[in-house]
């Protein structure tokens, strides 16, 4: 299917698996494919000869956990999303062996219309214990030597999954079969229409614009969204880089697609969730009358997203209190007084 933008993600060659730039990916704060950077990884390999090779090579590391598991119909072609009215999801949730589901997805490799089969964000160490050692990006950077990333495996047959954001950095690898990611900045949100809160196809909310085929007279802003999209077409053993929050449609083509990634976020474990935030400012804010919202806008981009010194500037150090930086202890300070006001 033909991108929505001829505006194509920056590529790097020459890159491995051990020689990653972390600081200068995180740094300029844009998508990048690292292109060809896990063309030898095991499942990489496994997968050049046929699908049903690649699919082998999965089973022989599966140690019988299970996963969660997406069904579609084929009227669904691949594309988890909402029923016509958004009453439901237009799929079922499963708990399945991996195995069984592999089975499943191979019964239906030749299918012209094949029902929509995918396993989203399985821990690769839990369900495929020992697969790591084949298939690893070298996490060599200090940032990883007390926050690890979280390692997960990606399967299924053709897909549309809707544009969303996921909170941490993340490293896309491609292995099996071809995807197309399409990015757009944080700032575009109020053009890529977001669905509800909940429920939500995996987690997150997610535009309830198909990028792949927009329909402008019900959402004439995305528009604006197209203008700011980049494309990044993947091919097996290709990386792509993304941005904490950087909204991405993944388009999957081929009868059977693997893709492994690596998510991490460079603040401390102690940190709160940024989503819980906003779920209690919608408790407590949003319906307030128009000017106290004001206010509060005012209030948190002083306190919050404003700089750190300008709050404590005129204050003497041993006066901070909560303004003055995080830390572990301080952190459970906070979280306990939150926990008491909410039980309240």
């Amino acid at each position: 299917m033909k991108p929505i933008t001829s505006r194509k993600t920056k590529q790097i060659e020459g890159v491995t698996p051990n020689t990653i730039p972390f600081d200068e990916l995180v740094d300029a704060g844009e998508p990048v494919i690292l292109k060809g950077t896990v063309k030898n990884w095991g499942l990489v390999q496994a997968g050049q000869t046929s699908c049903t090779d690649g699919i082998d090579y999965l089973k022989s590391y599966y140690g019988g956990r299970p996963v969660g598991a997406y069904y579609g119909a084929p009227e669904v072609s691949g594309r988890y999303f909402y029923t016509n009215d958004v009453s439901a999801l237009n799929f079922e949730k499963r708990r399945v062996a991996l195995d069984e589901f592999l089975d499943t997805v191979e019964e239906h490799l030749v299918d012209e219309r094949p029902p929509s089969l995918y396993v989203g964000s399985s821990d690769i160490d839990l369900c495929l214990p020992g697969m790591r050692e084949d298939n690893s990006l070298g996490l060599n950077h200090p940032m990883f030597e007390f926050r690890r990333p979280f390692y997960s495996i990606w399967l299924g047959n053709p897909s549309v999954i809707s544009a969303h954001y996921d909170v941490p950095n993340n490293l896309a690898c491609c292995c099996l079969g071809k995807r197309r990611f399409t990015l757009f900045p944080p700032e575009q949100i109020d053009n890529l229409y977001p669905g509800p809160l909940e429920p939500t196809p995996g987690g997150q909310p997610i535009s309830m614009v198909d990028f792949a085929n927009p329909d402008f007279n019900c959402h004439p802003r995305a528009k604006w969204a197209i203008d700011s999209a980049q494309v990044a077409d993947l091919e097996p053993g290709d990386v792509l880089f993304y941005p904490s929050m950087w909204w991405h449609q993944v388009e999957s083509f081929s009868p059977f697609n693997a893709m492994i990634n690596y998510w991490w976020d460079t603040t401390p474990d102690y940190m709160g969730t940024p989503t819980s935030v906003l779920m209690h400012a919608l408790l407590s804010i949003r319906g307030r009358p128009e000017q106290e919202r004001k206010a509060w806008k005012h209030i948190f981009d002083y306190y919050v997203f404003g700089s750190t010194e300008n709050s404590v500037e005129h204050l003497p150090e041993h006066a901070w209190g909560d303004l003055g930086a995080l830390d572990g202890m301080k952190a459970r300070k906070l979280r306990a007084y939150l926990l008491n006001r909410l039980n309240r």
